[in-house]
């Protein structure tokens, strides 16, 4: 019998997962754009979603533990440690979501479980 790994979860994003959001979208929108949908955010009420799910609408591929940022979030997980929620963007021009801030964590959980239910602000 497999024993699952117990991922923890913050109630809300942390503060500074909302400027890094924004320096993300910035890429991908115009600066006002890019505000406007971190003040949304910021707004949101907390989702959740499968692992699998969001790994799927975001169109991304997914990194492995050799990524030192997953490697931190893995470790977090094993420690018994709560992960931010993710930060999430319904890109509906493109039928993609962007994933705005957490690709890391995601990809983290997916390693421990592509079932798993990750909390998410979307907009």
């Amino acid at each position: 019998m497999e024993i699952k790994t117990e991922i923890k979860w913050l109630e809300t994003p942390e503060e500074q997962d909302y400027p890094a959001a924004e320096s993300y979208l910035n890429l991908i929108y115009d600066s006002k754009t890019a505000a406007n949908l971190s003040q949304q955010l910021k707004q949101a009420p907390v989702s959740e979603f499968k692992a699998k799910d969001i790994f799927r609408a975001s169109g991304l591929s997914l990194l492995g533990v050799s990524n030192s940022h997953v490697e931190k979030d893995r470790k977090r997980i094993l420690a018994g440690l709560s992960l931010s929620p993710l930060l999430l963007v319904r890109d509906q021009a493109n039928g993609k979501v962007v994933i705005a801030d957490g690709y890391h964590r995601m990809c983290s959980v997916y390693g421990f479980d592509e079932d798993a239910v990750i909390p998410c602000k979307i907009c």
